[in-house]
């Protein structure tokens, strides 16, 4: 599996196609969007569906953890589809998750679905997380706070399109401009929004870099700034 390289603020940040990111210098696997217990969320309303979803989605965060090997985790918010998600998860997916961080760190960045710590299980919950140049977030910011700041955050589920020889492919993507980074989300159940979408253009006025998930590699375009925009 091929791992893409992405510079910010003097830091060398590395995606995966498995849709995590890692910081090597500090042992660290970055994943964004979970959205946990989603399926029961709409069960509760009365829109049945598959309850799948976490199981599914804490078998993709294991393959990450299994393939990298990382000693911290940081979750970018969202991690539960609401704020009693935690207390529904399952005995057997709590168990899972708590196997999948046993011996490792783990930060819960709270984001706008689960804005509350998740009661009862491992790690510490924090609204963001500054370490050394690089800061953690669940909504990225339009001004960063200083220069030299590189920012991670989730939130916006990226995607994006190339075309093939059968048509256009929609994947979830990475999107990165040197300064920050969004990143897909990983959850079972989350939609998408398409990269050129006004609302990344506040984010990118200069454009930014989408890079695509495939099966052993990521896929990588430009993408140019919003008509419009006058860059910052």
């Amino acid at each position: 599996m091929s791992l893409a390289p992405l510079h910010m603020a003097g830091e060398r940040i590395m995606l995966c196609p498995l849709g995590v990111a890692l910081w090597p210098a500090r042992a660290t696997l970055i994943a964004a969007d979970l959205h946990l217990e989603k399926g029961s969320h709409f069960a509760g309303r009365g829109r049945l569906v598959p309850p799948y979803d976490t199981r599914a989605t804490l078998e993709a965060l294991q393959r990450a953890l299994r393939r990298h090997a990382p000693k911290r985790v940081i979750l970018l918010g969202d991690s539960f589809h609401d704020a009693h998600g935690a207390t529904r998860l399952c005995t057997e997916d709590a168990a899972l998750l708590g196997r999948l961080m046993s011996g490792r760190e783990l930060v819960w960045v709270l984001g706008n679905h689960d804005p509350t710590p998740p009661s009862g299980l491992p790690g510490v919950a924090v609204e963001e997380l500054l370490e050394g140049p690089l800061v953690f977030r669940h909504i990225a910011s339009p001004a960063l706070a200083r220069h030299g700041v590189g920012e991670l955050s989730g939130h916006y589920h990226p995607k994006a399109s190339v075309p093939t020889r059968a048509g256009h492919v929609t994947r979830p993507c990475f999107l990165g401009d040197g300064r920050r980074l969004v990143l897909p989300a990983l959850g079972a159940y989350t939609g998408g929004l398409e990269a050129r979408d006004a609302a990344f253009a506040p984010l990118f006025p200069r454009g930014a870099r989408a890079f695509l998930l495939g099966q052993e590699r990521l896929h990588s375009l430009p993408l140019m700034p919003q008509r419009g925009v006058v860059p910052a």
